[in-house]
């Protein structure tokens, strides 16, 4: 996970107010995978604002959330704080911090590593031998994304907004952050062959979205340098209204994935 991946400044707030969270159905699901309780500590790693990291430290002892961008991790204490979450530690590092971190947390000490939507920035193949050390005994990692873009889901609306997307930044969008099948075959196996049990489960729901949403989900997406400047984000804001006419409201069938590696 690469330091400086432009997420700061203004595209915090627009990634924690339009990120989607995650179900309660996944949390429940998480904490069942590797039998969490109020004893274990669990690392969410490429944490955001804590759309994964909060919801799970009301279920366990502590969370570590580790993040590479000190302004995701200056709005993630304060949006636990304003939930009334006290036992979360935000961590400015990257997967390669994690030899280090099991050096301060010890050997067989946590209950679950989360990756939430992040696993793309990071190589798998390194990182997960890296963390196995780290895990108790029926603990494990959990490589979980959220849906797919916005602009490469299989409605009308949607191909809209990714042909008026690649025009506006003169490239393809075709990458899908992991969500794609060949990237979920290669977490696969990078788990299988470091030593976990792998299984998959998957939790399904619909997301309804008006202009603001999606354009707010938009710039939750975009680096800070390619964000439009305040002053143009009006007139952003209508060219994708306009490009995606007449609809006005989007409704995203969202099939959350988790990739659930156990230590045996």
């Amino acid at each position: 996970m690469a330091q400086g991946l432009g997420f700061r400044g203004d595209v915090v707030d627009y990634y924690h107010r339009y990120r989607r969270g995650y179900p309660t159905a996944v949390i429940d699901a998480l904490v069942a995978a590797f039998a969490l309780t109020r004893d274990d500590i669990v690392v969410d790693l490429g944490c955001g604002t804590g759309q994964l990291a909060t919801p799970i430290a009301q279920r366990v002892r502590a969370v570590v959330g580790v993040d590479p961008e000190p302004d995701m991790l200056t709005r993630a204490r304060s949006a636990a704080a304003e939930r009334g979450v006290t036992n979360a530690t935000w961590m400015i590092g990257t997967d390669a911090d994690l030899p280090a971190l099991g050096g301060l947390l010890g050997a067989g000490t946590v209950g679950a590593v989360t990756i939430g939507q992040a696993l793309h920035w990071m190589r798998p193949d390194e990182l997960f031998p890296a963390l196995f050390p780290l895990l108790r005994t029926g603990g494990g990692v959990a490589v979980v994304t959220n849906g797919t873009p916005l602009w490469l889901q299989h409605t009308d609306w949607s191909r809209a907004l990714r042909g008026w997307l690649e025009a506006w930044l003169d490239k393809d969008l075709g990458y899908a952050c992991g969500t794609d099948p060949d990237s979920q075959l290669r977490y696969r196996q990078a788990l299988t062959k470091t030593g976990f049990d792998v299984r998959e489960q998957h939790v399904e729901y619909a997301a309804d979205l008006d202009l603001e949403q999606l354009v707010g989900s938009v710039y939750s997406a975009l680096p800070v340098d390619q964000l439009p400047p305040p002053q143009r984000r009006a007139q952003f804001a209508e060219q994708i209204r306009h490009a995606l006419s007449p609809d006005d409201r989007f409704t995203e069938q969202v099939r959350v994935t988790m990739l659930l590696g156990s230590k045996a």
